[in-house]
């Protein structure tokens, strides 16, 4: 009996190190039978296969955030300078480096996720639908009986056009023209309410939550500080 408990440890150890690739009918260890069932579809595989069809979903998701974040923190690094908060916490040269470090980084994750949609196998983008307002039919928008389409998308995507501006103005002209780029630069409010029209009602991770609710308080943050800049730029 000792034996044959032995051979059968033996057998399953021997199992657990070398799996077969092929399926094996019967090892006999006396009155013991070992049979081993070939899966293919195992855990390993099923977690590729999910990984390669929804990897643009996280790569839009995760670009989102980021765009997001920049621009949050880059609205109030803005407003910042104009009224001098921002000074007292880093030196004019530091401040204006990092508020043009965090243009950039919102344009490439911009950039990021409208490039991820044309890959995703679940909400189906082409790329005039990325860069043509209102071609898009996803998640069609109806306000007070009126048709308006594909709105929320709409707005990512003249979102993305002002951007483009922006930092285009901001990297040529903020020496050579720096009265056109001041008044080019004030499209950064109409940029920052359509992306929050824009992810509010279609960021996966804003539809609910503690993340909406922040977005909804950083949001309503900047516009209390927007007022408060131009308060003071007609009183003064």
């Amino acid at each position: 009996m000792l034996k044959k408990m032995i051979v059968l440890c033996l057998l399953l150890f021997g199992f657990t190190l070398f799996p077969l690739s092929h399926p094996v009918l019967a090892a006999d260890a006396g009155n013991v039978v070992v049979q081993t069932i070939p899966d293919e579809n195992t855990l390993g595989d099923k977690l590729v296969s999910r990984a390669g069809s929804s990897w643009p979903w996280y790569v839009a998701r995760a670009s989102g955030l980021v765009a997001a974040l920049a621009l949050v923190i880059l609205m109030i690094s803005g407003i910042g300078q104009i009224s001098g908060m921002t000074f007292r916490l880093l030196d004019p040269l530091t401040a204006w480096a990092s508020h043009r470090a965090l243009g950039i980084t919102f344009g490439i994750a911009v950039l990021v996720h409208m490039i991820s949609l044309l890959f995703d196998h679940f909400v189906q983008f082409n790329i005039w639908q990325i860069l043509i307002p209102w071609l898009s039919d996803y998640q069609p928008v109806t306000l007070l009986g009126f048709q308006l389409g594909s709105l929320y998308v709409a707005l990512g995507v003249l979102a993305f056009y002002l951007t483009l501006v922006i930092i285009v103005t901001s990297l040529i002209w903020v020496e050579r023209k720096p009265h056109t780029w001041k008044l080019i630069h004030l499209l950064s409010y109409l940029t920052i309410a359509f992306v929050f029209v824009h992810a509010l009602y279609l960021g996966t991770d804003l539809t609910h939550g503690v993340y909406r609710l922040l977005w909804i308080m950083f949001n309503v943050g900047i516009l209390g500080l927007a007022i408060t800049r131009s308060w003071r730029a007609f009183t003064t």
